[in-house]
């Protein structure tokens, strides 16, 4: 007679799991796929979700509103690429010692203090521009120092979700909140879009600064429990120690290089759309307006997509898809004249975007360190707000000599060529997660090893 054994072999666990797409392992139990709001059962990220919402929301207003009012004060391309770069360059300069205070201090009260800077440079600029005493040195002034206080903010956000969630649903929290922040980019700009027409860039930079209260009452309301204070060394040798960490680590260095270089290309796209819209493509502000909605909606199903995943596993092949597939969406764009063939066109960039970003970032989360997480998730900040303005201040002055298509085209190709250079050195990356999702419970160590033998899961 045999002795009972838990190990899962190979044939046990295609018995399981009988489908895969995508590299995901899909139970028998259809039920299972319904996902989308587990992490919601927590008080504290119920509480979190929606008052980020609501924020998120007035951000995306304000947001299609400051394009639009440079490029109608300026009519450059590259002056525009200049605000933008203002907003997000220092993420480059602050967001490694932002990651340091992250591990150090309590995260909550960082986005207190983060989230109110944010309302008072809202207020001010709505103020200024409604009084008609706006002009491009101030707005110049107002992007940098909003862009400082992002350097701080967007890092402890982003490391706040491991305390609001136990590790089960830290993967399903952070789709949330991409879902979160792409219903919004759908609804904001449509919204910011109208109000321009009716009532001017002002008054959308008062409701932004007025939506802010909403994230700022629900961080109040959130319990939770002390942090104990961990020892740490001066705060340049914690930062070698971060940068040391994610160079030695193959999984966590991929990601970010895949990132730096999608952020680079792919992301300016989005930030130079009131130049692609009114200069290429001759629309107003309702037609940005409807741009912006289009990229939002993909970006949209592609947060409920990975909100709907069950587990990590298949988070890299999603990646170089999703690379892929924003790629190809940018190339095609470079070539329409059309309206509305550059909605639909819309779309797959943005479902691209956002599941590149949310997927490094899912994976980052899933196989940091705790002690390092600050500083981790400070580089991938770094990535994603600090590389965008490089990129389009660059796309922004070559497009003054080759136009706006070209560059948008090459941008594509470079996206295409990345998706490639990441799924070769995959099987590298895979080894290495496999064993850290196993140590972390987010997949069972026997059915890993199982699906080694026989089905190798796509990390």
């Amino acid at each position: 007679m045999k002795r009972p054994t838990n190990k899962i072999d190979g044939r046990e666990a295609r018995r399981r799991f009988p489908l895969r797409a995508a590299g995901v392992l899909i139970p028998r139990n259809p039920l299972a796929l319904v996902n989308i709001f587990s992490s919601l059962k927590n008080r504290n990220f119920a509480i979190y979700f929606a008052g980020m919402s609501v924020t998120l929301i007035g951000a995306w207003i304000q947001q299609v509103a400051m394009g639009w009012l440079v490029f109608n004060l300026t009519n450059s391309v590259f002056l525009l690429s200049v605000s933008v770069f203002l907003s997000q360059i220092p993420s480059l300069v602050f967001t490694p010692f932002a990651g340091v205070v992250c591990d150090r201090f309590n995260r909550r009260s960082i986005l207190m203090v983060t989230q109110s800077l944010m309302m008072l440079q809202s207020a001010v600029l709505g103020i200024l521009t409604v009084e008609g005493l706006i002009n491009m040195p101030i707005i110049f002034a107002l992007c940098f120092f909003v862009g400082t206080v992002v350097s701080f903010d967007a890092p402890a956000r982003q490391s706040f979700y491991a305390k609001l969630v136990p590790p089960k649903d830290l993967s399903n929290a952070i789709a949330l909140n991409s879902t979160a922040m792409n219903g919004s980019r759908f609804i904001g700009p449509a919204i910011g879009g109208v109000m321009i027409s009716f009532f001017g860039e002002g008054v959308c930079f008062l409701v932004n600064a007025a939506s802010y209260g909403a994230i700022l009452l629900s961080l109040y309301m959130i319990k939770l429990k002390p942090e104990t204070a961990a020892k740490h060394s001066s705060a340049i040798k914690d930062i070698m120690e971060g940068y040391s960490y994610i160079y030695s680590f193959k999984p966590i260095r991929a990601l970010i290089m895949l990132l730096m270089v999608f952020s680079f290309f792919a992301m300016p796209f989005s930030l130079l759309l009131p130049a692609f819209t009114k200069g290429t493509l001759g629309g107003g502000s309702a037609a940005l307006g409807n741009m912006m909605s289009c990229v939002g909606c993909g970006a949209l199903g592609a947060a409920l997509y990975l909100a709907a995943r069950k587990s990590v596993l298949g988070m890299g092949r999603v990646i170089v898809l999703s690379c892929a597939l924003a790629g190809i969406g940018l190339v095609l764009m470079s070539m329409v004249d059309s309206l509305r063939i550059a909605y639909i066109l819309a779309v797959p960039v943005g479902f691209g975007m956002i599941a590149v970003a949310a997927g490094c970032n899912t994976m980052l989360q899933s196989l940091v360190d705790e002690e390092k997480r600050g500083r981790v998730m400070s580089v991938f900040t770094m990535s994603f707000f600090g590389f965008p303005p490089l990129g389009s201040l660059a796309q922004g002055y070559v497009s003054h000599y080759v136009g706006l298509s070209a560059v948008t085209a090459v941008s594509g190709a470079v996206c295409i060529l990345a998706a490639i250079a990441f799924e070769l050195y995959r099987p590298v990356i895979r080894m290495q997660a496999r064993e850290i999702y196993a140590q972390k419970g987010l997949i069972i160590p026997e059915i890993a090893r199982g699906l080694q033998s026989s089905i190798v899961p796509k990390d």
